[in-house]
């Protein structure tokens, strides 16, 4: 029998053996809609959801700053925000209470070019430096430059 042929024999019996095993596990990836929800206030590393809001001074100066940095060291540019407004809440704990915590917000910055862009953007606990502080995600619209598109087309990955 030529290898070709015994390896076409053994796909199916792989495949099948693949489906049994997901089949087995399934129940315990799966959540049930009755599952006790623990929230992230009691694991066993507790989370404080005590996180900046989004119109914080703190937020929007990181917010700032890692853009600055990220313009200057991949696309060579002195292009920086100038100016934050129409700053609002998008979502607060979108995901449940046994994720952990993090406020979406969106508002309209002004670059140094002069041009208004939205802008979208977390605050999540514990995913600053090495997880002793909150940080930020963001996402500047037209400004996804990636060739991947980092937060897919229009920042929609940045938002809940």
């Amino acid at each position: 029998m030529s290898p070709i042929a015994a390896k076409s024999r053994r796909l199916p019996a792989a495949l099948g053996a693949g489906l049994m095993l997901l089949a087995a596990l399934q129940p315990a990836l799966a959540r049930s809609a009755r599952e006790e929800i623990e929230p992230a206030e009691e694991h066993t590393f507790p989370y404080d959801a005590n996180i900046p809001g989004c119109q914080d001074p703190g937020v929007l100066e990181k917010v700032s700053d890692q853009f600055a940095e990220k313009e200057a060291k991949f696309w060579n540019s002195s292009l920086t925000i100038v100016a934050f407004d129409r700053i609002e809440r998008t979502a607060w704990r979108p995901y449940g209470l046994d994720y952990i915590p993090r406020r979406f917000c969106s508002a309209t910055a002004t670059t140094s070019d002069g041009v208004r862009r939205k802008v979208d953007y977390s605050v999540r606990e514990n995913l600053g430096i090495i997880g002793s502080t909150w940080g930020v995600e963001f996402c500047i619209h037209g400004l996804d430059r990636d060739l991947s598109y980092a937060y897919a087309t229009a920042c929609r990955m940045a938002r809940p």
